[in-house]
């Protein structure tokens, strides 16, 4: 989803996409950098930034064009794409998360957490939960997902115990490399109905984002 409506029902995330290329996928420095460019935090920050914001810092960042030709292409002197640049690029390293997690011990963790939730283990799961953990479920009214923003350990891990209880009886899951994370995608009858997928900080998680949109979808096809 790359546009955002006003009239957007609930929280909004971006689009869940495969990263997991198999024997295709790039080397470790060209992973990381994948990874950072596509995690869900990151994609959250750029939907935030202006529209010209946006597509200054894509063409450049991410294709590298140079600040005149930018400035042709949008019909702006170069010193305006310059300070467009700068501002976009100064919100994205506000927004992105200051912690680097090794993918190992990252998913690991997400092992853990789904096991804790799904094993109904609430004591095992409040120990994973940071005290100010956040959960955001995006369902844009057309599936069942929290409306509103959940947060601190209490809260959120009593919600995950609720749901992950009939959830168990009712999916299909498979852990699947989406945003460059790890994520658990839930599917019903083959169809995807769940992604949901963990921020971690100092070894615990940190944010819960749940995707429930269908039509969010479509950069799931063929897993």
């Amino acid at each position: 989803a790359h546009t955002r409506r006003e009239t957007y029902v609930g929280p909004w995330l971006p689009e869940p996409v495969v990263t997991d290329f198999g024997p295709a996928a790039p080397d470790t420095a060209e992973r990381a950098l994948l990874a950072d460019s596509v995690s869900l935090a990151v994609l959250v920050v750029l939907e935030s930034l202006s529209p010209l914001e946006r597509a200054v810092f894509v063409l450049r960042e991410a294709f590298g064009f140079p600040y005149g030709e930018i400035a042709t292409a949008l019909d702006r002197s170069e010193a305006a794409v310059r300070q467009l640049a700068g501002r976009a690029r100064r919100h994205v390293d506000e927004g992105r998360p200051r912690y680097d997690v090794d993918p190992t011990e990252r998913r690991d963790l997400t092992e853990r957490f789904l096991a804790a939730a799904s094993g109904g283990d609430l004591g095992e799961l409040l120990a994973l939960l940071a005290p100010d953990v956040r959960l955001v479920g995006d369902s844009g009214g057309k599936s069942k997902a929290p409306l509103r923003v959940i947060d601190t350990a209490a809260k959120v891990g009593r919600f995950l115990n609720a749901v992950a209880r009939e959830a168990d009886f009712l999916y299909e899951h498979r852990l699947v490399e989406v945003n460059g994370a790890p994520a658990l995608v839930s599917f019903i009858d083959g169809h995807v109905d769940t992604v949901l997928q963990i921020e971690v900080r100092d070894g615990r998680v940190q944010t819960v984002h749940i995707i429930r949109n269908p039509d969010k979808f479509r950069g799931l096809k063929g897993i």
